[in-house]
């Protein structure tokens, strides 16, 4: 996927994270929100995959652990969600780690729990 998909799934995602904060509000569980945004994406004609597992590697090992992003994109973006009250460093190292480890270029950290969405809306990138 070239720069300008990115950019132009970039747009839907973000565009879809709003329709489904208007929709549903703040304050619900994460789990809410990623069902309804996964939802709104296929409405769109997006590709999205639910809970993927990311294993870690070191030096050419697998270790024993795996990680899991919440949503990916079009096999491309990765999507971390949260309803909490403020994103907090760990929230940043976690989708700094997910687009290291699988190797993706571009990731949106998002939280629902914010009155407007474009506040709850971080973009990441790995690469890009």
């Amino acid at each position: 996927m070239n720069n300008d998909d990115l950019n132009s799934v970039s747009k839907e995602i973000l565009d879809a994270s709003v329709a489904v904060h208007k929709e549903m509000g703040p304050g619900l569980l994460e789990s809410v929100y990623q069902q309804c945004l996964v939802k709104e994406l296929s409405l769109r004609g997006i590709k999205t995959e639910v809970l993927v597992p990311v294993a870690l590697q070191y030096k050419g090992y697998t270790l024993n652990k795996d990680y899991v992003i919440d949503i990916l994109v079009e096999e491309e973006i990765i999507l971390e969600l949260k309803a909490v009250e403020t994103i907090l460093p760990v929230h940043e190292a976690q989708i700094i780690s997910y687009l290291k480890l699988a190797d993706k270029r571009l990731g949106f950290l998002i939280n629902f729990n914010v009155r407007l969405m474009k506040d709850g809306f971080r973009r990441f990138v790995n690469n890009f």
